[in-house]
């Protein structure tokens, strides 16, 4: 009786082994095919706005980090890219800033090492997240951003607005803006203010992880309508 109730006490061992390293393997494939998609020859570069000491601007009325919300809407955007076949370089990828904790001119370091990374990437197209803000609390709408003079900037934020204003409600046009990750490479390069964290109306959206994916999506099919066919 010992002998036969050691031997099942093996047999159910190895049975348990063998059913942890199966689940572990399923989950470990499904992991890695989610990602397991043709690629489509294209690279995009998807720069979270701020980080680090530089949280950006806050939330009128939870006083949210926009800095964090960039994160969010960055790493979803990052999934759909990649589950369609896209190439994705993060100019950065966690809640800290690109530099060290001794680095005396964090901000600089901060400005220069996304543009080394812009500049390494070689990508079709670099897509800069952000939230906006202003003095009043009535403004509304996503906004597409392309470098002053750059006719083909302006065309690719053109249509990056049009698909934001149909998916997001926003009535906005796309403007040139004179803002550094724009400029600091030869490479096409597209800014979007996701809202308006000063308006508590767009605010209490851009808090919850449902409209960030929302958002997301939308600047997706914005870069896909911009790199689908070229």
């Amino acid at each position: 009786m010992f002998i036969l109730m050691k031997r099942r006490n093996i047999l159910i061992g190895l049975l348990v082994v063998a059913l942890t390293v199966g689940l572990c393997f399923a989950v470990t494939t499904t992991a890695t095919s989610a990602y397991s998609v043709p690629k489509i020859g294209k690279t995009v570069v998807i720069d979270a706005g701020h980080g680090g000491a530089d949280g950006g601007v806050v939330g009128v009325t939870t006083s949210v980090k926009e800095s964090d919300i960039n994160l969010s809407i960055a790493r979803s955007l990052k999934h759909f890219l990649k589950t369609k076949g896209y190439d994705v370089v993060m100019t950065r990828s966690t809640t800290d800033g690109l530099y060290g904790m001794t680095t005396k001119n964090k901000k600089l370091k901060d400005m220069q090492e996304r543009k080394r990374i812009i500049e390494n990437s070689n990508a079709d197209l670099v897509v800069s997240v952000h939230c906006n803000s202003y003095p009043r609390h009535d403004q509304l709408g996503a906004q597409v951003f392309y470098a002053p003079g750059s006719e083909d900037g302006k065309q690719k934020a053109e249509m990056m607005q049009s698909v934001l204003g149909a998916t997001l409600n926003t009535s906005r046009k796309a403007q040139s803006g004179d803002y550094f990750i724009l400029q600091c490479s030869a490479l096409p390069s597209v800014l979007v203010e996701c809202g308006f964290l000063s308006t508590p109306e767009e605010e209490k959206l851009l808090v919850t992880s449902a409209y960030q994916e929302k958002v997301a999506y939308a600047i997706f099919t914005g870069i896909h309508t911009i790199l689908g066919d070229a």
